[in-house]
């Protein structure tokens, strides 16, 4: 999919939502690295660490707003989606699915099908793997060099192979020659792929970059651990995740952070 396609699902969506708590899409920068983070927001006004033009859509923080109960069925989809990322945060799982399911419906379906990450992460921990997979796969089809979200769906697909020896997993590939912008992501994908890198190689990027770096690196040990039926190392790596300086401080809004913290509840790790 071009340029042009890709924005104009952007506009799409953005004509589907109500604006009466500001609509906000930018560039994460993170100036001591030269990187930048795709992302999109909603919130009263973008935080002051945001620069540059409004494109993009990946990373979303877990508490843009708070919804105070009530009926659904008045929300529009960005509310729903926010909403369903809140009761994710809750543990609620499969209430979550049942709101981002909402969402895509609001919005019309296929429109929004490939943004909603957050449901194919709701479905990992629902034990729903094959409707994981699907959705990750159908995102990375809009934004082929996401490699994070290859990572979920090999995930996805090891603990399909867990449940039945029989299934092969099949692992998408960043297009040739290209490459996360995000160094320790850049490791992470390699592990999951069995592209060279080893636990050992992803824990030490952790450990010489960035807090970020460090609970990415925790996170993703715990995860790719988990989906290859290492239980006692995932419960070591994700636990020091959910208590990194970078989840407790900085990070505390980052929806991977969130992420980390109900995976250690589920699983009674914490």
């Amino acid at each position: 999919m071009n340029f042009v396609s890709h924005f104009l699902i952007f506009v799409i969506i953005i004509t589907n939502f109500d604006f009466s708590f500001g609509f906000t899409i930018g560039i994460l920068s993170d100036n001591s690295k030269g990187m930048m983070k795709w992302s999109l927001q909603w919130a009263p006004s973008a935080p002051a660490h945001y620069s540059g033009v409004v494109v993009g859509y990946r990373r979303v923080v877990s508490d843009l707003f708070a919804l105070q109960g009530g009926d659904d069925e008045g929300l529009q989809p960005r509310q729903l989606i926010s909403l369903g990322m809140k009761k994710f945060g809750e543990m609620k799982i499969n209430e979550s699915i049942e709101l981002f399911n909402k969402a895509e419906e609001k919005s019309g379906y296929g429109v929004l099908t490939p943004f909603l990450w957050q449901r194919g992460i709701s479905l990992y921990y629902a034990d729903r793997f094959q409707e994981g997979s699907d959705q990750f796969r159908y995102d990375v089809k809009v934004n082929p060099f996401d490699a994070e979200e290859i990572v979920w769906d090999i995930a996805c697909q090891n603990r399909l192979k867990q449940n039945d020896p029989n299934f092969v997993v099949s692992k998408m590939a960043l297009p040739s020659g290209k490459s996360d912008r995000r160094k320790i992501m850049r490791t992470v994908y390699s592990l999951f792929r069995g592209d060279g890198a080893t636990e050992q190689d992803l824990a030490m990027a952790g450990h010489s970059g960035s807090p970020s770096d460090d609970f990415y690196a925790l996170f993703y040990l715990g995860l790719y651990c988990e989906s290859i039926n290492e239980n006692d190392k995932a419960a070591n790596y994700m636990r020091a995740a959910a208590n990194s300086e970078y989840a407790r401080g900085k990070g505390v809004s980052d929806y991977m952070t969130v992420c980390a913290k109900v995976h250690c509840k589920l699983r009674n790790w914490l």
